[in-house]
């Protein structure tokens, strides 16, 4: 992968994350985020917690002006909680289709840290 193709794949699928982490904040109090949690039997306040969260991590991966290692980070913890969701959804769903709708998220996040990491090493050529 060229530079030119890392930062167009690096915009187009950090865009992507940051748009589904950033846009949750608008159905923060939604009653369908409520039942979601309950379903998970996890406490409606965790969405609070996590949506907050998500958004600080999607704005930190959009903003060039972060440091290097707080992006590794909000990789990581967008990571993890990616991978959760995928966990808690077929332990109490099952192993049906929906239930790793998560993963696609995380192949588009990263898709988004491999470019990320091939602009950084383009740029200290």
């Amino acid at each position: 992968m060229n530079a030119k193709t890392a930062k167009i794949v690096f915009w187009i699928s950090t865009v992507l994350v940051a748009i589904a982490t950033m846009s949750g904040i608008f159905f923060l109090n939604s009653p369908e985020a409520s039942e979601g949690m309950k379903h998970l039997g996890l406490p409606v306040w965790f969405s609070y917690e996590l949506t907050i969260g998500k958004f600080i991590g999607g704005l930190i991966l959009l903003l060039p002006f972060i440091p290097k290692r707080i992006k590794e980070w909000a990789y990581v913890a967008l990571g993890i909680d990616t991978l959760s969701a995928a966990i808690a959804l077929v332990s109490v769903d099952g192993a049906v289709p929906k239930s790793f709708a998560p993963l696609i998220f995380f192949a588009i996040l990263l898709l988004s840290y491999i470019s990320y990491h091939k602009l950084q090493s383009s740029k200290a050529k």
